[in-house]
C-alpha cells in the first residue's frame, strides 16, 4: 500500500508536519532518520497527487461555466 493511501489529504499534511518537526529536534539516530524521512518523501507525493488532482478539477469546472483560469502572482507580506 503506499504511504498516504486510504488517508485524507488533511491528515496527511498533520502527519507530513509532524515529521518535519520530528526531524527538526535532531534527537533521532541516523536509521530513524531515514525511515521517517523516507515515510515524509511518499506523504509528500500523495499530497501533491491530491493537490494536482484538485486543480485539474478546478479547471474542468471553469471551463464547463465559461470561466477563465487566471494565475495572478502574490507579493510577500513582510
Amino acid at each position: 500500500m503506499e504511504e498516504g493511501e486510504g488517508m485524507a489529504f488533511e491528515e496527511a499534511m498533520k502527519r507530513l508536519e509532524a515529521i518535519v518537526e520530528k526531524l527538526g529536534e535532531g534527537n533521532l539516530s541516523l536509521e530513524d532518520s531515514l525511515k521517517i524521512f523516507e515515510e515524509g518523501m511518499e506523504l509528500c507525493k500523495f499530497c501533491t497527487k491530491k493537490l494536482d488532482e484538485a486543480g485539474y478539477k478546478v479547471e474542468k469546472l471553469l471551463e464547463k461555466e465559461g470561466g477563465e483560469l487566471s494565475v495572478e502572482g502574490f507579493e510577500e507580506e513582510e
